[in-house]
Order: structure tokens, then sequence, then C-alpha cells
């Protein structure tokens, strides 16, 4: 499977009368995306707002954060089985994206665990959306409504903004095309004999109502473990829905940018051969968490493996499933490092991880998620601060009247993921 990813550079966003990309600006219709959001009857109101990096702007509850794509060539549509219709074709052909533009959904809180984006200020260094170009959809759902179904309309009002404005780059000459191959998997293992045969295991968040990952658009709890190609991924075919805790989110934008597919990208055919994406669930009960890993640990012999990267989504039960796949892979004769942050409460004194094996020798930590920041207050708000106390992270009293708060890091989104892969990359994994 063979994808261009062509980057179409933007480096700011305006309102105009007409959607396109002029001089590495993205113009937007505000009402066009308005009416597009409100054909859902579920959402009542809509209000669009851009967000620019530096800006005293704080955005909150966040749901996703969505990277505007489309499909240039070789057939299939950005979020099959959502958006479009599944294809085998997807991951292959051309694909534009809008490289520094994201479309984010804010809205009314479903759970607890959505979170908070600052554009400046001490928090804006610990989150990688204070540096892109955002435009933001805050939906008002229809009174009465059951949270999984407001968290559903929210999901794909934002997909389907990211699809329709991903349209504005299909014309437009990318300023840089990089080119991802991944064959079938005996032709990948002859094409760099002498390289370790690395493959890469993604635990998708997926347990329950509100703790949901699709994969072409199927509940992630519904499948088992199976192989991917990570062209795929890059195309869309898994989108995020669920309301993990916000520093441990993995977002749609992170699924199309997961950092470890892209290192191991860089390093195949020079230092590895990357062979190719495992794709598990983290489930609720033993029983499933017994098979799952079971599964994973099949699967990875069978592609004759030398080494394999693990990452969880969340923490908490989740380390049970990520201690499971580590030994069982392990004993396998298969080299493993797991990527997971920590949880060692404000004290520092807490079991930084719910469970543990002796086979997890090799960690790489995204660093902790209790360590307590202050929120200074900003001139704009995106979205509504009413629920930050509620917030995962936030607390009773930690809102103060000039709108600043106190809060554990874990409020920020994508925080521990965007830090620990930098350092992943930094390390040299």
């Amino acid at each position: 499977m063979k994808l261009e990813l062509g980057k179409i550079h933007i480096d700011d966003i305006q309102f105009g009368e007409e959607l396109c990309v002029k001089n590495h600006t993205l113009f937007v219709n505000k009402q066009e995306i308005i009416d597009l959001v409100l054909e859902d009857d579920k959402i009542i109101d809509c209000k669009v707002e851009l967000a620019k990096p530096g800006e005293s702007t704080r955005i909150t509850p966040v749901k996703d954060v969505i990277e505007p794509r489309v499909k240039v060539s070789g057939g299939g549509e950005i979020f099959p089985g959502v958006i479009g219709k599944v294809n085998p074709t997807v991951g292959s052909g051309r694909t534009h994206a809008l490289d520094g533009a994201c479309v984010i959904t804010v809205g009314k809180i479903v759970g607890f665990q959505e979170g908070v984006i600052d554009m400046s200020g001490p928090a804006a260094d610990y989150c990688p959306f204070s540096k892109t170009q955002n435009i933001c959809v805050v939906v008002e759902p229809k009174d009465g409504l059951e949270t999984h179904v407001y968290e559903k309309a929210a999901r794909l009002a934002g997909l389907k903004v990211a699809a329709f404005i991903g349209k504005a780059g299909k014309d437009v000459e990318p300023d840089s095309i990089e080119v991802f191959e991944t064959k079938p998997i005996f032709e990948q293992a002859a094409q760099y004999p002498d390289l370790p045969k690395i493959g890469y295991v993604h635990m998708l968040q997926s347990q329950g109502l509100l703790h949901d990952t699709f994969y072409y658009g199927v509940d992630a709890k519904q499948i088992v473990p199976t192989f991917m190609y990570p062209e795929e991924i890059m195309d869309g075919a898994i989108v995020s829905g669920n309301c993990v805790a916000p520093c441990d989110k993995v977002t749609t934008y992170h699924h199309f940018h997961n950092p470890v597919i892209e290192d191991l990208f860089k390093r195949h055919g020079k230092e590895l051969n990357f062979m190719g994406v495992i794709l598990t669930n983290e489930n609720v009960f033993l029983a499933d968490k017994e098979r799952h890993s079971d599964m994973v640990a099949k699967l990875a012999e069978w592609m004759g493996l030398d080494g394999l990267l693990i990452t969880e989504e969340g923490y908490g039960n989740p380390d049970t499933d990520l201690m499971m796949n580590c030994r069982k892979v392990a004993n396998k004769d298969i080299k493993v490092a797991i990527i997971t942050d920590e949880f060692p409460g404000k004290d520092g004194k807490s079991q930084s991880l719910a469970d543990t094996c002796e086979e997890a020798d090799a960690m790489i930590s995204c660093g902790q998620g209790n360590a307590v920041l202050h929120f200074p207050a900003m001139d704009r708000i995106i979205g509504m601060t009413d629920y930050i106390e509620n917030q995962i992270g936030g607390w009773s009293g930690c809102m103060n009247e000039d709108g600043s708060f106190d809060a554990e890091l874990q409020i920020i989104i994508a925080s521990t993921i965007a830090n620990g892969f930098n350092k992943l990359a930094a390390r040299g994994y």
C-alpha cells in the first residue's frame, strides 16, 4: 500500500466569502459551516470562532481535534465508514492535508473528561494545538438529549466540517509531498532482510459509552485484534469518539499524525523494517483482556517480528491490557518497548501505573498528569468555563472569580501525549 501525503502549509485562517487557500491562508465561510452542522436536528445552535497562536484565548470543553484532509486520487474518501464509504483503496493514492489548520469541536460537557486548550500562557507549552490555526465549532445540543447521542452528534459535526474544509486543498499544489509504502507482509519482510523487523501495537480506548474509538465506522469494542497498514490510519480509518482524560486523549488529529508511526517510517529502510500495525482494543472484562492479548501475541509471532512498540490510550484499567500485551509478546521472544504516562498523585507517592509485569523492562514515559499548573485568566473564552471544577484535573473551588484557575495537567488536551512523544523522538527510539 502506497500513500502520497501532500502537505499544504497553513499560516493563517480568516473568514471569507469562499472556501479556499491563498498564499498559505485558509479562508472559510462561517455560514457554510453553520448550515452544514445544523443539518443535524440534534444540534439547535452552532457558533464558529477562530483561535490563533499567541492570543489570550481559552477553548473548553474540547471534544475532538481534526486536521482537514481530502482524497485527491486513488479512490476512497476521508473518514471511511463514517463520512465516506468504506473502500479497499483507503491508504493509497494521494491525500492532501491542510497542515497547521485544525477543526476543534466544543460545547456543553458530555462527561467529565473533556479538556482545555489555551492559545497562550503557561498551559500553551503543554498543548500542540496552541500552535495551530484553529476553527472552533461550538455546538448547542437539543434539550433532553442523552449524553451519548449528543456525543455522536458533536463527533459527526466535527468530522463533516473537517472533510468539507479539506476540499479547499484538493486542487492546491502541496508545499511538500511525503511518500509512505508498506508492502504485503512477506514482501515487506524480504525487502530489508538484514534489518530488524519492527511492529507497532496501537491500543484503542473503547470501553463503553463515551469511551469509544471507531475503526472504519465500527465501534472498536466490537472488533478483535487485526492487522492494519499504517497508511490506512493516515487516511482517516480511525476516528476518536471518546471522552477519556484530556491529557491522554488520542484525538482524530493524533490518529492522522501518530508519532510512533511517523518515527518508524523515518527509520524504515535505514535502521529497521517497519512491518505494520497490530490494532487492538482496551477491554473492561478480564476474559476480553485475556482473549485480545492472546491474539496480539499471535499476530506479532505470525509477522515474524524482532521488536514491538506498544502504546495505550487512557490509564488505570487499560494498564492491565498494556501489561498483558507486553508480557505475552515478550514471551514469544520479541523485544518490547511500551510507551505510557504516569499518575503518581499530587504528592508523587502513589503507584504510577495500575498494573505492571516483569517483562515491562523498557518503558518510555510520557510524563505525569497529576502536576498542578496555574491557568491565568484569558481575554476570550470559546465555549464555556462552567464545568472547569467538574472536568478531570479540576476540583471544587479551583476556579477563581477573575476566570483563572488551578488544575492538574491532565485537564489539558493531549498534554502528556504531545510531550511524551516528543521525548520519544528526542531519545532516538
